[in-house]
């Protein structure tokens, strides 16, 4: 059943800011900018929890790292093409592009300081006591050292390539995310001592971390860069070095497709990927110790402003993490789990006889996602099939997926694939992907000017007895069989008529000239998902005035869409219980007197990434549920093609609102509630309440099957 917010637990959830006269008013929305790193800060909440398994931990620093880089390369980039090109627009928060900028410059310090002051005090010290230690350079035996210098000689001294600086040599250029050594030296000349400063990269076709024999079972690393710097005289002889500094460096990642190159995307995308690493430096980071005239002489060079320069009190790169993170101990890590298969498909070779029983729900990664795999498999084999359309997002390295409609096309089945060539950081994995289908023969297409298609479908055309049936697999989630593993999803088979009609639909519209603007069920974006979840909105608070059942319980990635947060305020106001679970950034400001004070938002950050979107509305008691791949971002209601679905079989709807969404709201271990103010409290049990960690019930179910 549904159910209504909770009471505010004393001291959390006081509403900070006073009513606003009017829904649009920027004090009733928080900075995008800021939620995202708020958002990131709860991962870093992760490593900090020693609940969590070491090697976990560890991970959750390097997931921290990893996104904080595709921010800079995103979404910070973005405000500084923003201010290049003078535009004078506010955010939905009032802010101008500039004054973003700074905001993100001074609410970001304090994150990276805890970060360092973690991995220094906390992390390293326990992994050492584990038996996995980074040791100095300077801090090894003899033997130890020695060894180190013929492997330097002999695998990294090859690979470097140092780079002066000086009136005869320009400052290099520095490739994105690349680590540098920034190295000061001397050289005796007649008219007395002359200084030089010359470039290091730190090579990443190496291992950043670079084993070194130990005694007994533990394991040893020395970090590459440390290496490098202890072994300079190897690349500057005659010279005196007096000092070096580590720095990275971050550019601009988007790709700037323009309009007019939309009739040779791939070559256009192809082309984009070349300059991608050419990108307008966007953050440069720097070691403590490095002097202020270097730093300037470093920001000179690459035209930057103290603002975009970060000072690291540690490692520089900490994404690199991810290599420790995914050593080989298992004592160390979350354990294993099977996915589970549901009943239904336990032994049923045939997953089409399966459907025609009637409509089946997954959630991954508790349900396995092999039986995704296994109907394109079977669609791919079958004579019956007749065809096999697609939309696809991102896939893992050596796809199934994609195996399954190149072995269909192969077997004479007619296959369309819509690839979407900018799915961010995939695209050459697209390409490739792309290219292969061609070559057997199937129908691809390469995205849709000005749009990207996010939606996830496959329709099996498949002829029976009975006629030509249509059977329909939407997804909350990409087609990867490896994050299927790690993201919490949704996967739904049905082969009702009536959804098989709007994605024939959708996929004329996205393979051809169709216009076609109106479905039966499905919420399409860009053309009615937006109008859709207006009305359901809008609906729920004329029962709510009305005094019928109301209550909406929305699970999703993100909520920046301001024209959606106005909705629900309207709502809110009409006296609408609304429960949001949003694991990232959210615009929207709850428990406001008078505007959102009906509304409370939590996220859930765990040892799953929180992926899937479902939205439910009570209707009067008549309740919907649908499901799909859109948040509540403008990108995502008017740039994206994308689809949600609504779920008809009422025992799902009672499954996934009952047993599942239930579970999440109850959820006291991992949920952190959102304050008014933009800031997130932890939320905790009180009294005799027990202990509930959303995901581990839902695992404990999978191992109780």
């Amino acid at each position: 059943m549904l159910v209504a917010p909770e009471p505010a637990q004393a001291g959390e959830f006081q509403p900070l800011l006073p009513p606003s006269p009017g829904l649009d008013d920027p004090s009733l929305y928080y900075s995008r900018e800021l939620s995202w790193l708020e958002f990131n800060d709860r991962v870093l909440e992760e490593a900090l929890d020693d609940r969590n398994p070491l090697l976990e931990r560890l991970k959750f620093m390097a997931i921290f790292s990893t996104n904080l880089d595709e921010y800079f390369m995103i979404r910070v980039a973005a405000i500084k093409q923003q201010i290049e090109a003078e535009v004078h627009k506010r955010s939905n928060d009032g802010r101008l592009p500039e004054e973003q900028l700074h905001a993100i410059s001074l609410r970001l310090r304090g994150s990276l300081e805890r970060f360092a002051r973690l991995l220094r005090d906390r992390l390293l010290p326990a992994l050492e006591h584990a038996g996995i230690r980074i040791v100095r350079y300077d801090g090894l035996g003899e033997m130890q050292r020695a060894e180190l210098r013929r492997t330097f000689e002999e695998r990294v001294f090859p690979v470097l390539t140092p780079l002066a600086v000086d009136q005869s040599h320009p400052f290099p250029y520095i490739s994105n995310l690349s680590l540098s050594l920034g190295v000061e030296m001397e050289e005796t000349a007649e008219e007395g001592p002359v200084t030089h400063f010359a470039r290091v990269k730190v090579p990443p076709s190496l291992p950043r971390f670079m084993p070194v024999e130990s005694s007994g079972s533990d394991r040893q690393f020395v970090r590459l860069e440390d290496v490098i710097a202890h072994n300079l005289d190897a690349l500057f002889p005659g010279m005196d070095i007096r000092a070096y500094y580590l720095f990275r460096v971050t550019r601009d990642a988007d790709l700037d497709i323009q309009e007019d190159e939309a009739d040779d995307l791939l070559r256009a995308i192809e082309s984009e990927l070349r300059k991608r690493r050419f990108g307008e430096p966007v953050r440069l980071e720097v070691e403590a110790t490095m002097p202020l005239h270097t730093r300037r002489m470093l920001l000179d060079a690459l035209s930057l402003g103290d603002v975009d320069l970060y000072e690291i009190d540690g490692m520089l790169g900490t994404s690199d993490l991810w290599t420790l993170a995914n050593l080989d101990r298992a004592e160390l890590r979350d354990p294993p789990f099977t996915p589970a298969i549901p009943k239904r498909l336990v032994g049923q070779p045939d997953i089409f006889a399966a459907i025609r029983e009637g409509d089946i729900l997954l959630h991954h990664p508790y349900d396995s996602f092999d039986p995704v795999v296994q109907f394109l498999q079977q669609a791919a084999e079958d004579p019956q099939v007749l065809a096999i359309k697609q939309t696809l997002y991102r896939t893992s390295g050596n796809s199934p997926t994609i195996q399954a409609l190149i072995r269909a096309a192969e077997n004479g089945k007619q296959v369309a694939a819509l690839i979407e060539l900018k799915a961010r950081f995939d695209e050459e994995n697209n390409i490739l992907w792309a290219r292969n289908l061609e070559r057997v023969g199937a129908h691809v297409v390469y995205g849709i000017p000005g749009l990207k298609v996010h939606a996830k479908v496959i329709l099996v055309v498949r002829d029976e007895p009975e006629g030509i049936r249509r059977y329909v697999h939407f997804g909350t989630g990409n087609y990867n069989e490896r994050t299927a593993r790690i993201y919490t999803d949704f996967s739904l088979f049905t082969c009702r008529p009536e959804l098989g009609a709007d994605v024939t639909h959708l996929f004329n519209s996205l393979t051809g000239f169709s216009k076609e603007t109106v479905y039966d069920q499905l919420l399409v974006a860009p053309t009615s998902m937006r109008e859709g979840f207006v009305k359901l909105i809008r609906r729920e608070a004329e029962h709510a005035r009305a005094g019928r059942p109301a209550a909406i319980v929305a699970k999703m990635n993100a909520i920046s869409d301001a024209g959606i947060v106005h909705e629900l305020y309207a709502a809110s106001q009409a006296g609408v219980p609304i429960d949001l679970v949003v694991r990232g950034m959210c615009e929207l400001r709850p428990g406001i007197p008078g505007v959102s004070e009906t509304i409370r938002v939590r996220s859930i950050v765990g040892r799953f990434l929180e992926h899937s979107r479902i939205f439910v509305f009570a209707n009067g008691g008549e309740r919907e549920v649908y499901m799909g791949s859109a948040d509540w971002m403008g990108r995502n209601l008017d740039r994206r093609v994308e689809t949600v679905v609504p779920v008809l079989d009422a025992a799902l709807r009672d499954q996934i609102v009952d047993d599942m969404l239930a579970v999440l709201l109850a959820d006291n271990c991992k949920t952190r509630w959102l304050r008014s103010d933009g800031s997130y409290a932890r939320r905790k049990p009180s009294g005799s309440e027990p202990l509930v960690c959303a995901q581990d019930v839902l695992l404990a179910r999978v191992e109780a099957v």
